[in-house]
């Protein structure tokens, strides 16, 4: 479960884990704030999920499930311990701003104003610690006329821009068939509390993220607002195809599957038309630049996608890694479980767990050579630790049972 690390002198003894003595309470839920708190629990912070007594992170019921264990909050919700506490009730208000005392980072994702509604906002935080830092997640952030809307993944992909250049030009503007928007805020929002956090140890203080589900996916679009400010320049839906290099597509394979063809540099874009047998096109003037290439794509495509169709996909493979020329297979999940890289990575790990028995998941993000991160447990049931961490919190037995009538846990 280990995430493998870089090569490097073996050391003495293990060390702590990266973020080991990090205190994280996730009360966050679908999905990129639950992402971030996963992140930082990879690398050894304690993270605590904060869920409804009645009302779960609805990521337990998303997607397919074993035995009605749902599979995605195995991931999701790994190295987390999980609690229930109804923040609206006023033994759960106080029994989480006892939390609060004892923590680093809050996470959250209610829509602005909730946490003020029920005096938790950050004066209130920041009064029981004022070294906490508060990360914020919403769709359009804290402020501005779209703050109080319901925000998604979903609204942030067509709002950015993603949805529009994304399809081929003459069909529909095309949604990610994934949780895009939301995978990119998570890890946004992940380094923005390392951050944070790097930040207090100069001022001594915690302070607010104010992250919206709007903006990382923007950044990750690259140039286009510096494009259209100076040149008015609007990027199109060109498929598959790029206004910036060519040949770069998918191309069918005579066995039928897909290979994926990239020339983002010049002396690839090169060794790719002389091993397909059109080395006359590289002397072409306009070969010289990849806009000029991208001009010529329907050219270029022809030589490509017809050297590629006339042979299986390993030999397509074979021949583009004996010329270094940049290819590589379209994959689904099964060849991604299957393929030889990944398994070198240990990307898809093992995790033993007591509901279903060993499973299969994506390994933490990164390896580190001296303090790798590592998968502890796959996500537990609702509510499975609330009386371990509130009985360590200090919380005495009549008070949990008072809490419980109250219907706060």
């Amino acid at each position: 479960m280990t995430r493998p690390a870089t090569p490097a002198a073996p050391a003495p003894s293990a060390p702590a884990p990266a973020l080991a003595g990090l205190r994280v309470l996730d009360l966050a839920t679908l999905f990129a704030g639950p992402l971030a708190a996963t992140l930082l629990g990879d690398f050894g912070a304690e993270v605590v999920k904060v869920e409804h007594p009645r009302r779960p992170d609805p990521s337990r019921g998303h997607g397919p499930s074993k035995n009605g264990v749902g599979l995605w909050w195995k991931v999701l919700g790994r190295n987390k311990r999980t609690i229930t506490l109804d923040l609206s009730t006023r033994g759960g208000r106080a029994t989480l701003l006892r939390l609060a005392g004892t923590a680093d980072v809050i996470i959250e994702n209610f829509r602005p104003g909730t946490l003020e509604k029920w005096d938790l906002g950050w004066p209130e935080l920041s009064a029981v610690n004022p070294r906490l830092v508060l990360a914020r997640v919403t769709g359009f952030g804290q402020f501005g006329p779209y703050a109080h809307r319901p925000g998604f993944g979903t609204l942030a992909e067509a709002m950015s821009g993603f949805a529009a250049i994304t399809g081929e030009p003459d069909a529909p503007p095309t949604l990610p068939p994934f949780g895009l928007a939301d995978s990119i805020a998570g890890l946004a929002t992940a380094y923005a509390v390392l951050t944070a956090l790097a930040g207090r140890e100069s001022t001594g203080e915690g302070q607010v993220v104010d992250m919206a589900l709007i903006e990382p996916i923007l950044t990750a679009l690259g140039p286009q607002p510096t494009w259209y400010d100076q040149l008015g320049h609007v990027q199109p839906r060109t498929g598959n195809r790029s206004q910036n290099n060519a040949p770069r597509g998918t191309y069918r394979t005579a066995d039928g599957t897909w290979v994926a063809v990239s020339t983002s540099a010049q002396s690839v874009a090169e060794r790719v038309m002389r091993l397909v047998g059109r080395p006359e096109l590289v002397d072409e003037p306009w070969f010289a630049t990849g806009a000029g290439r991208a001009e010529h794509a329907d050219a270029l495509d022809e030589a490509v996608g017809g050297w590629i169709a006339r042979r299986t996909r390993a030999d397509v493979l074979a021949a583009f890694e004996k010329a270094e020329a940049a290819a590589a297979p379209v994959q689904d999940v099964r060849d991604v479980m299957a393929d030889p890289q990944y398994r070198a990575l240990d990307t898809i790990t093992t995790v033993d767990d007591p509901e279903l028995g060993p499973l299969r998941m994506q390994n933490v993000l990164f390896r580190l050579s001296h303090t790798p991160g590592a998968i502890r447990w796959a996500g537990r049931p609702h509510g499975a630790d609330t009386d371990e961490v509130l009985t360590a919190l200090g919380l005495t037995p009549a008070e949990l049972t008072a809490l419980r009538a109250e219907g706060a846990l």
